[in-house]
């Protein structure tokens, strides 16, 4: 009796954390495939995991970005401004929001990229992208890394103006 009435207690916790952990696989193999792209600079892969009422923002405030902007933006950088991108470390982490504006199945990646330029300069920068995953497709994104290490890497000086 002991033995089933346990039964009957574990079954639906494990039937319910089998059903999120489906989730959540499936949700960070997504983000995964889509690093990967973003390493093969291959942005018709990237297009086929945004859904069509993608959005994305940062890495600044007031930064975002369209589903066509973004697939724009990335040909337009990888025909004109990277020769290559490695992710030198990747991890990720899932997790759902219950409630709020903000609701829903979320995928967060940090990790360390390589950047090689095509006019040979290189910047290695930490960065986080948080992907909010509906439907198998990314909806959502806000993604952060130091602008002003990146392009003081690639040479830029920043002067005050009120030093000039």
């Amino acid at each position: 009796m002991k033995k089933i009435l346990f039964s009957l207690l574990i079954l639906p916790l494990l039937m319910s954390c089998s059903s999120g952990n489906h989730n959540t696989d499936k949700n960070i193999q997504l983000i995964e495939k889509y690093v990967e792209a973003v390493e093969n600079l291959d942005y018709q892969t990237m297009e086929s995991l945004l859904d069509d009422n993608y959005y994305g923002f940062g890495p600044s405030f007031g930064d975002s970005i369209n589903k066509t902007e973004a697939v724009n933006n990335w040909k337009d950088n990888i025909e004109n401004l990277y020769r290559s991108i490695h992710y030198n470390k990747s991890r990720n982490a899932a997790v759902e929001i219950p409630e709020g504006e903000n609701k829903g199945f979320w995928v967060s990646n940090w990790g360390e990229l390589n950047i090689v330029y095509k006019n040979g300069k290189e910047v290695t920068l930490w960065a986080n992208s948080i992907y909010q995953i509906i439907d198998g497709k990314i909806i959502k994104s806000y993604t952060f890394y130091n602008e002003a290490d990146a392009l003081n890497q690639l040479g830029y000086v920043f002067i005050n103006p009120n030093d000039l």
